[in-house]
């Protein structure tokens, strides 16, 4: 603990990251108490402070702690990112109150009593510092009411999730999104009315209790319903966490992780294991960097526990003439545009360059597609966008996720496929279907360009090859290639060390694409994946990693010739089911 001699302002604010901070305590002091949960502008002077595998929470939380706004702070010892803050923000003085509270991991007699006397001497520093003296109303009146859990709702579990989060969640999400995190499930049992009531000086049956001060009295009980509530995955107890998962309204689980934190990992791992409750895992790192891939990943999700996907447009504006629906997908190497008439038959398609501007490549795409089909853009009764770009493009009467199009598109394809693996330029995704097409559950590499078109293309141009010789060279390999890197930088500087080494051409590309293969197949085993397999986007074209694919799942792969439009198509294919 460090408490500098600067006294604190009337509106004293303490700042904690932890649901068993004993916020009710300090607000007896007349402190105001704020949850870290805010993202910080930028990681720079965490950077320099703390050791680069320190978790993006760690940073985050360090940044918030070195706000100059901050002046009191109370950390747990709940893991050793909160000790590594703790260190270096005493090291740094910059926060007046510092203290970090030994949290017990158990909730027996003894770890209670022993939390008791934590919260004591937190109480004795904090009054000391502050010149405040604790008063037992104040403390009472701070407890939040009990917060029942709504019906039908959506719940955020596992790691720290910064309000953004939330925020982006609860955006996307027809669902009420309930916060199940640390610093967003947080409800301490409401205290008895005998607390209240001060012992009377004439009651001889009260005994010892006249001596009880209002603070002893309280952290008798405080010390307890702290300890008792919901565990965090740090305690050595969870089994009531369950109740978060399978509780009776749970329409699903948006499941945070953060890198470096196995802790919740584990917990997600066992839950997707054992839970029957639809499961949607996301990994942040404490910035807004992959806050689009996020934003598509979550609608997706909505889409999933809909059944359905939400189109607009006027059913009836061509009643009485030809039925014809555009569908686009906007990727980030290529724009397709798909026209299906009223009867879901294929018009016309196209597939062009997406270029430097997703709206500019979605407007070349559209004018080749009405052009092959004879038509205007008057003709079209409904017009329907994917993909990452699909917000980008005007004119669209409405936007479906690509993970909605890319199901709905494969079961046009081939009606019999049970799991989509498509790989695209800058993501890959693997989607498990139901009999009926529908989206049972999905899973995406959406936050680097591992393992997709465009790692493939950066070391097909490391090793001077056209992309056509990339995808066939490698069938005609003879030894086995380790390619032990997935990065794009790293693996292409591994190429190059190879190429210089006379290591087969063949053999080098067949090592890349087994990385690819094993890379998608781990993510296929998240979705429990089952053939047939049918594999869409512009990957599909690369014969090389179907083949790779084929030999680490062990069945067969299928490809179509439409493959690379699945995601228009089903996007034209949503939009005129919605028509009726």
């Amino acid at each position: 603990m460090t408490q500098n001699e600067t006294r604190p302002e009337r509106g004293l604010t303490v700042h904690y990251p932890c649901k068993y901070v004993p916020a009710e305590l300090l607000a007896g002091f007349g402190a105001g108490c704020w949850p870290c949960t805010h993202e910080a502008e930028s990681f720079d002077r965490a950077d320099e402070l703390a050791h680069p595998n320190l978790c993006g929470y760690g940073k985050s939380l360090l940044a918030h702690a070195l706000d100059p706004s901050v002046h009191a702070l109370v950390l747990t010892s709940c893991c050793d990112v909160m000790r590594r803050v703790y260190d270096i923000v005493r090291s740094e003085g910059s926060v007046d109150f510092l203290w970090m509270l030994d949290l017990p991991h158990l909730r027996g007699p003894r770890e209670v009593a022993r939390f008791r006397g934590e919260l004591m001497r937190l109480a004795e520093a904090f009054g000391a510092w502050s010149g405040r003296e604790f008063s037992l109303d104040a403390a009472l009146a701070s407890f939040d009411p009990p917060v029942p859990r709504t019906d039908e709702r959506v719940t955020l579990l596992g790691a720290h999730a910064p309000l953004s989060l939330v925020d982006t969640c609860r955006d996307e999400l027809s669902l009420h999104v309930e916060n199940g995190t640390c610093t967003g499930f947080r409800q301490v049992a409401s205290p008895p009315s005998t607390l209240a009531r001060a012992p009377r000086p004439d009651c001889h049956a009260c005994g010892d209790e006249n001596e009880a001060s209002g603070l002893d009295r309280f952290l008798d009980w405080y010390a307890d319903a702290l300890l008792n509530q919901t565990p965090c995955m740090r305690m050595d107890d969870v089994a009531a966490r369950g109740a978060l998962i399978d509780a009776p309204g749970q329409r699903g689980v948006i499941y945070h992780t953060m890198k470096f934190c196995d802790y919740y990992g584990f917990e997600y791992l066992e839950a997707s294991r054992t839970s029957e409750v639809p499961m949607l895992k996301i990994e942040t790192d404490g910035t807004r960097q992959s806050a689009g891939q996020l934003s598509t990943r979550l609608k997706a999700f909505d889409e999933t526990l809909r059944g359905m996907a939400e189109t607009g447009g006027d059913a009836h504006a061509h009643a009485d003439g030809p039925v014809y629906v555009l569908g686009v997908d906007s990727g980030s190497t290529s724009t397709d545009a798909v026209i299906v008439d009223g009867d879901g038959a294929i018009v016309a398609s196209v597939i062009v360059p997406t270029g430097a501007k997703a709206s500019a490549g979605a407007r070349r795409a559209i004018e080749e597609v009405l052009g092959k089909a004879g038509l205007t853009d008057a003709d079209l009764t409904l017009r329907v966008a994917t993909g990452y770009g699909r917000g980008a493009i005007d004119g669209m009467d409405s936007t479906i996720t690509e993970i909605t199009c890319h199901a709905r598109g494969a079961h046009f394809l081939a009606p019999g496929a049970r799991t989509i693996i498509d790989i695209g330029g800058q993501d890959s995704k693997v989607i498990h279907l139901d009999e009926a097409g529908g989206v049972t559950n999905f899973v995406m590499n959406d936050k680097c360009a591992a393992g997709t078109g465009r790692f493939l293309e950066a070391t097909a141009r490391a090793m001077e090859l056209s992309l056509d010789e990339f995808c066939r060279v490698g069938l005609e390999w003879k030894h086995d290639v380790k390619i032990s890197s997935m990065c794009t930088v790293f693996a292409e500087s591994e190429v190059v060390s190879l190429v210089a080494d006379d290591t087969p051409v063949a053999d080098i590309v067949h090592g890349l694409d087994m990385s690819v293969a094993g890379k998608t197949a781990s993510l296929a085993k998240r979705v429990k994946a089952e053939p047939p397999y049918l594999m869409t986007g512009g990957v599909a074209q690369n014969v090389g990693v179907v083949r790779a694919l084929e030999d680490v799942l062990g069945a067969p792969v299928t490809t179509h010739e439409d493959s690379q439009l699945c995601g228009a198509i089903g996007a034209a294919l949503l939009g005129l089911e919605s028509l009726g």
